[in-house]
């Protein structure tokens, strides 16, 4: 099974059920369909097709992080933003961090490598995933992400992902 919405019905909470989710909120987006991104760079090849010109906006990678003891952690960036794994565990306290697992994944977020998103963290609230977010968020308009399946993209924004955030009880840390 790959991470696109083919296989939405396998997942703990849907891709639909997340829009639906977010319409009774009364929380905005855009949704747009695509081919499968799988990487910043499959993303930057369609972004073209529904951004908005003059938009500010910005566009995501995220990263399925886990420390020794076994925490886990979601950190959110600005797509070209270089980060260095041993570098950022030391400023967030935290020592040396590694990706997750797939199935790591599946279980603490409820989704697939290539879907990772914050919105996932509508299922990593329950599962004590510490929710890590680039400070550059703070100041775009609108931010793109996948909506736990990777043919999909909603723009969103940034008052109505913090509004999701307050929602499901997430604390954003910032990461300057």
């Amino acid at each position: 099974m790959d991470a696109s919405s083919a296989f939405q019905d396998t997942l703990p909470l849907s891709s639909d059920a997340l829009l639906t989710q977010l319409d009774e909120w009364g929380l905005s987006y855009r949704l747009h369909t695509h081919v499968p991104l799988r990487t910043v760079e499959d993303a930057k090849g369609v972004e073209d097709q529904f951004m908005v010109p003059g938009e500010n906006a910005l566009r995501l990678k995220n990263l399925y992080l886990r420390d020794k003891k076994k925490r886990n952690y979601l950190v959110t960036l600005e797509q070209s933003r270089e980060i260095d794994l041993k570098t950022l565990g030391a400023e967030l306290g935290i020592g040396n961090l590694s990706f997750g697992s797939a199935d790591r994944l599946m279980q603490n977020l409820g989704i697939r490598p290539g879907a990772v998103s914050p919105l996932a963290m509508i299922n990593g609230v329950q599962n004590n995933v510490r929710f890590f977010m680039d400070g550059a968020a703070q100041q775009a308009d609108v931010i793109y992400m996948h909506p736990l399946v990777n043919d999909r993209s909603v723009a969103m924004a940034r008052a109505d992902l913090m509004a999701f955030f307050d929602r499901i009880g997430c604390d954003v840390i910032w990461l300057p």
